[in-house]
């Protein structure tokens, strides 16, 4: 990025709380992310390195301060009351207090888990990355958990999809993002032209903005998953002003849409019902985003996800247990669960890997949970990765004192394995090292709490 202007100009070695900045990583029309390392004592919550997300004030106008002000307050609501294992984390906020800097007094900071680079940067490099099923698979999944929680993005696209060290993907950048009420939300009026569908491409605003549902982020992901699985728009045109009038034409009936011979088979469905021309046949075809998750998963040959809770309110409790194990577990970054909307305070922190807490299934009775998942019979075995596996591996360390699992990183290797075969022998379970049903009752001691 030398040589680059960015939104919110920040030097190499400038302090914000804690936080000493780094080099850039990103930037956009109103905000950039900077690499940063946590400096001094006693911050042992904090990961040692994030990203920093400045959100500008600096000189501006009014009306634009205004809206910049609104931009920062949505992603913030979002990251503080929705936390999901398939969208970025967020730490902290902090506000700059510089009035030397006035570029930077006042900014909005936001503490954000660290990505190793985003879908876009992979996709300039490799336009059909051999990894673009299962990725999509994972994105879908972040789609479906916003969704759940009674949230739409507004601004799906590749450079909005982060991607963690482990390969694991992120949906990110929610300064777009609506809560719904009823059937709508209200978000800014402008996305991205190449990944928002027809009927938003000219909509009508009102003091709240332009309304979007759901069905915005199906139109976004069908364009997303033809993107990284052809390397081309599936709307025809050079320009972005050229793809924008062929929507127009596909919305009037005028132009038939044709998906590139590249897209796999198993794919063209998928893309064609996200790519319905209008919200009403796009919901006939895509349902939601649960259903979506699950052809997607199908077609990229991944293990389906774990179903998510009903919404309904929740109440954690923090057993006596896990304060002991708290007392004497090592913390490392802080991680984080899955929040569901309309929960009420809590009394006591939602369960973290190394803090599981008690929670309620509706078919299995109270159990622990280590933060991610509430699943009960979803089966993991060697080979396989992701959030179910991390939550294994937590309750099986934290909980269980089986310190043999390794490290908490979602990956079922033989250390895992081993892990979990020395549990099963302990809980009398047949010793196979495949935590199905069984093993996960066990693992959640769904009987002692």
């Amino acid at each position: 990025m030398t040589g680059r202007s960015y939104a919110v100009p920040v030097p190499k070695g400038y302090r914000v709380g804690p936080w000493e900045v780094r080099e850039a990583l990103a930037s956009g029309a109103f905000a950039t992310v900077y690499a940063a390392r946590l400096v001094g004592e006693g911050h042992s919550e904090m990961p040692r390195r994030a990203a920093l997300k400045f959100l500008p004030t600096g000189t501006r106008t009014p009306r634009q301060l205004r809206h910049l002000r609104e931009l920062a307050e949505r992603e913030v609501e979002l990251l503080g009351r929705l936390r999901a294992p398939r969208l970025i984390r967020m730490y902290d906020t902090l506000t700059v207090d510089d009035p030397g800097q006035p570029e930077l007094d006042g900014a909005t900071v936001l503490v954000l888990e660290q990505a190793e680079g985003s879908l876009d940067a992979v996709l300039e490099h490799e336009p059909k990355p051999e990894s673009g099923p299962a990725m999509l698979a994972q994105i879908c999944e972040g789609l479906h958990q916003l969704h759940h929680a009674g949230w739409v993005h507004g601004d799906l696209k590749p450079a909005n999809v982060l991607l963690l060290k482990d390969g694991g993907a992120r949906l990110a950048d929610f300064n777009m993002a609506a809560e719904l009420t009823g059937t709508h939300a209200y978000a800014p009026a402008f996305a991205t032209p190449d990944y928002t569908p027809p009927e938003l491409l000219w909509p009508e605003i009102d003091e709240r903005g332009t309304r979007i549902r759901p069905s915005a982020d199906v139109w976004a992901f069908g364009v997303l998953a033809h993107v990284a699985l052809t390397g081309s728009f599936p709307l025809p045109g050079g320009s972005t002003e050229a793809r924008i009038d062929a929507a127009m034409r596909y919305a009037r009936g005028a132009e038939e849409l044709r998906l590139s011979p590249d897209l796999p088979e198993a794919w063209q469905e998928i893309v064609r019902d996200c790519l319905a021309a209008t919200h009403a046949e796009r919901v006939a075809r895509v349902p939601d985003a649960e259903a979506l998750l699950r052809r997607v998963e199908e077609a990229a040959g991944t293990s389906p996800s774990a179903r998510l809770p009903r919404l309904r309110p929740r109440r954690w409790r923090r057993p006596l247990l896990v304060a002991a194990l708290a007392a004497t577990a090592v913390l490392g970054a802080t991680a984080v669960t899955y929040t569901l909307r309309d929960d009420p305070p809590a009394a006591a922190a939602p369960p973290t890997c190394e803090k599981p807490a008690v929670y309620e299934d509706e078919k299995h009775g109270r159990g622990y949970t280590a933060g991610w998942n509430s699943t009960w019979d979803f089966t993991i075995k060697r080979g396989d990765g992701g959030s179910q596996v991390r939550e294994a591996q937590c309750l099986l360390r934290h909980l269980h004192g089986i310190t043999e699992v390794g490290e908490v990183d979602g990956d079922f290797g033989p250390m895992t394995h081993g892990a979990v075969v020395t549990f099963q022998k302990r809980a009398g379970l047949e010793a196979d090292g495949v935590v199905g049903a069984r093993t996960w009752s066990a693992l959640r001691k769904a009987d002692e709490v």
